[in-house]
Formats: C-alpha cells, structure tokens, sequence
C-alpha cells in the first residue's frame, strides 16, 4: 500500500454508536453502489457487499473518490489490508475468492487408535479423538495420557492424514515449544541467591500481548522470505519484531530448577549429577495465533463438515491455501525457537555462563512423516512432543511437580509421539471457580517454588499426576533425567480473581 493508501485506510473509523445519527454516512459525502465496484474490476461475490457494507456505514470521513480509490487498493493488493479493523474481511475474501467448496461426508465409524492411559482420559477428549478419526483424510491416530478436550482435535492427540493440514489440528499457538538450557551450576544456588535469580527472570523476560523489550535484539529468522512472498505474512512482520524473545500468558512460563541426571549421558555429554537448569515454555505469539485464526477461517469456509467435526477443516496441499498455511505454519514455529533462543541467550549472557547442553522439542505442529512402506504422512501433533527414536524431548510436570527429559523410542502405535506435560484435570474456569489463592500459595512454600505472576487457571491442583502421566507412557519414551522448578514466572497481567 503506498502513502495515500495508507492514509485513506487511517482514515476510516468504526461507527460512533452514541451519535445521532447511529454512525450513519454523512449523506453529502456520496454513496457508492455496487456498479461503481463492478467498474473497479470487483466480480459479484461477498467481497462486493463486504465493501458496501464497510465504505457506506463507517468511511464518514472520506468522498466517495477517495473510498472508491481504497477500495481500488485493496481489489489490486488485498495482502496489505489483511488486519486491517473494518476491511480485512473484503481482503480475505479476495485472496481466496477462487477456493472451491467441497462438503465431505465423514465415515461412519471411526478408524481404530491407540490410546495411552485410558482410565485417566475424559470422554470428551476420546469422542473429539473418533470423530478426527472419522475424517476421509484420516490414516491414523494416538491419545496420549495427557490427553484433554479442546477445538476440533484434543490437546494430546496425534492424527496422520494424506495430503491435508488440519489447521485446528495443529492449534492456534503453532510450533509451541519447550526449550531447556543446562548450567554447570550448583542448584543450591537459586535458594542462596534468591533475589539474584528472580531479577533475572524480570529483567530478561516479557509476557502476555503488551508487555515487550524495547530492544528486541536481531534474529536471522526476521530476514525469512516468507516475510515477503507469503501474503498473509507480510502484515505480521512488525508484530513479530516486536515480540521477538518474548512469552504468551496462560501456561506459558521461564523458569529456573534442579536438573537431576543418574548417569551419564553420552549423546548430550552430560554426567550424572546435579545443575541449574533454565526451562521455556511458549509458542510463536501473535504471529501463530493470527495465522492459525485466518487458515481456521479459510479451511472451514472451503470443507464444509458436520457440525460435530467443523473445526476439524482442513487444507488440501496442493491448492494455494494451503500451500501458504504450510510454509506460514513452518515460518511460525522457526519463530516459537527463535523466541526461546533470544530467552536463552539474554539469561545466559546476564549469568555469565555458556550452557553446558540444551534439549528443545515442538508441539502444536505438523510434519510430513515418510513411513516404513514410503507413503508420506501429515502428522498433527496437537500437544503432543515427538519422539522418534533417539529424538530429546521434555515433558513438564506443573509449577511444583517435576518435568521429565526423555528419549524417544519411535513407537509407530503411537505415531512417534508421546504426551507434552501432566494434562489438564481442571478445566481453567473450573480451577478460577474451585481453588483459593492463599491455600494455593501455602501449596507452593510447603514444595520449595518461588512464583512470580500466574494464576488460580495455572495452579499444581489443575493438573495430572505427572507420574501417573509417565507410567502410562514408559513404552514411548525413556527417561534421561529430571528437572524440579524453583523459581517461576508466567504472566503477571491475570484478571482481578484468578490473581495468585
């Protein structure tokens, strides 16, 4: 868009509703009709009444030239106009006006899946899990025992299809992620210079939509070229500086601990023993969550499901859109690593130290997988962490229990995957509506944690037995060594009531 485009797009405002006139057009300025939009090149379609819709009911300061000449602009380069407030909605249409509608039936029974740590499931996660299974895309499936409801596939499933990205299968926060530094640091530490290690965690991270750096520092993943040849990405590249290095709220945290290896390890060099460790939990921020919400949009504008199975939509990889979502998705989650990375890198820096290891792992993603007979799969793992033989991973525990570094065994009942944490047993308004936040305090002093924000929502009782958790799992993954948090902080900017 150029500077009078720029300008004209500034100038259009929301209805006023406490006006006389209910934010009406000032009729002097002109309306424009659907002929004029037709003269511009629009074709018949949503896009045409969209843009009526938006120049004639909220454009009061502009002439009908100057809103015929945006309206030209976006028609010419609706990329630019994909966040905009009032015409984001004519731009999205435009950029995929030429998408077919398909309805597909679903299959009348679910294929089969496997299912880890059944008893300890709910029955709305199992029912979310058989109706992905019922897709036509679908090859295969797997519930880990973290398993829990969420939007379209469980938080905790695992779902192959051919061909198809599921958008809601991968999740709103794409590529979230894990990151571990290990310090050859004595843990007793973090209680003898409590202060020291708290004021690191406030000085060197951010969290929640507002809070940022000013100084964002560089990360070779802003000179990407899907910044450029993506369109829906090139809008969101300023978002992303902004927030580059920084964490989400909700459960999303940096944390310091105890990092406890029995034996040796040879493939991460680590010896048995203790060492501080510095653990990231968060995802690629407003950059994932506005990409997953337009390809959401798109995928069930274009498959059309049964109610029950809407949010499961999906992307063919071989039409345009989603061809985007897939190199978006990746940009996305190389972004979720480079936020860790900047984390780590600051805190490392301000204690001195080079970490002596570091274990990283995704959720919230799709891979294509090729299988032992050469088909190539699209695994979605919606909380879920890979682990292919020999692949690292970490599985969180809660704010008091421990979180487990593993190794994978590549189990292909389980798709290669295995749980991302302890689980949800509390639903988040149910621990806001259960739990009091000064028997939640005494919880954290009597196991030794030291809490900076976070919420009731996020509280130890709102999770799973991690060990419960772990022994459904022991066939999945083995376990290389522990981490047991001390020092937490997630987002400080919790509504009144759900305050710690």
């Amino acid at each position: 868009m150029d500077a009078s485009g720029l300008a004209l797009a500034a100038a259009i405002t929301p209805p006023n509703p406490s006006s006389p006139k209910g934010g009406q057009l000032n009729k002097t300025m002109g309306k424009i009709k659907i002929k004029d939009l037709r003269a511009l090149g629009y074709d018949q379609g949503p896009a045409i009444g969209l843009a009526l819709h938006a120049m004639n009911r909220d454009a009061k300061a502009l002439t009908k030239a100057d809103k015929l000449a945006l309206l030209g602009q976006v028609l010419a380069s609706p990329e630019d106009f994909i966040e905009h407030e009032l015409l984001n909605r004519v731009a999205e249409k435009l950029i995929h006006a030429e998408v077919a509608v398909v309805k597909p039936k679903l299959r009348r029974e679910p294929g089969l899946y496997s299912v880890y740590g059944a008893e300890n499931i709910e029955q709305g996660a199992k029912l979310q899990m058989a109706t992905a299974m019922k897709l036509p895309v679908t090859v295969a499936g797997a519930l880990m025992p973290d398993a829990h409801a969420g939007y379209g596939l469980p938080i905790g499933g695992v779902l192959a299809t051919e061909n198809a990205v599921i958008p809601y299968g991968v999740g709103v926060d794409i590529g979230c992620r894990m990151a571990l530094s290990v310090f050859d640091m004595d843990p007793s530490r973090l209680r003898g210079q409590l202060d020291r290690f708290k004021n690191l965690l406030g000085e060197h991270s951010c969290f929640g939509p507002k809070e940022v750096f000013e100084d964002p520092g560089e990360h070779a993943v802003m000179d990407r070229p899907e910044f450029q040849e993506v369109e829906t990405v090139k809008a969101l590249k300023d978002k992303a500086w902004k927030q580059l290095g920084t964490s989400g709220g909700g459960n999303h945290f940096v944390e310091f601990g105890e990092v406890t290896l029995p034996q040796d390890d040879e493939p991460t060099g680590l010896k048995a023993g203790t060492y501080v460790g510095l653990l990231t939990h968060s995802g690629s921020r407003g950059l994932g969550a506005i990409l997953a919400k337009h390809y959401t949009r798109i995928a069930m504008q274009h498959t059309v499901l049964p109610k029950e199975a809407r949010s499961l939509a999906w992307l063919d990889l071989d039409s345009e859109a989603g061809q985007e979502y897939w190199l978006a998705m990746n940009l996305a989650g190389d972004y979720a690593a480079a936020c860790h990375e900047v984390i780590h890198r600051r805190i490392a820096k301000a204690l001195g130290r080079k970490p002596l290891a570091k274990v990283e792992n995704h959720h919230n993603f799709a891979w294509k997988e090729v299988q032992d007979d050469g088909r190539e799969w699209v695994v979605h793992r919606k909380g879920a962490t890979p682990a292919g033989k020999g692949v690292m991973g970490i599985i969180p525990g809660s704010m008091t229990a421990p979180g487990y570094i593993v190794r994978g065994k590549g189990i292909a009942d389980s798709l290669a995957s295995a749980s991302h944490g302890a689980g949800r047993v509390l639903s988040r308004s149910g621990a806001k509506n259960s739990l009091v936040s000064s028997k939640v305090r005494k919880y954290l002093r009597d196991h030794g944690v030291e809490l900076i924000g976070g919420g009731l929502d996020e509280a130890p009782m709102a999770y799973k037995d991690i060990e419960l958790v772990m022994a459904a799992q022991t066939g999945l993954v083995d376990v290389v060594g522990s981490f047991q948090p001390r020092i937490v902080r997630m987002d400080e900017s919790k509504e009144k009531g759900n305050r710690l």
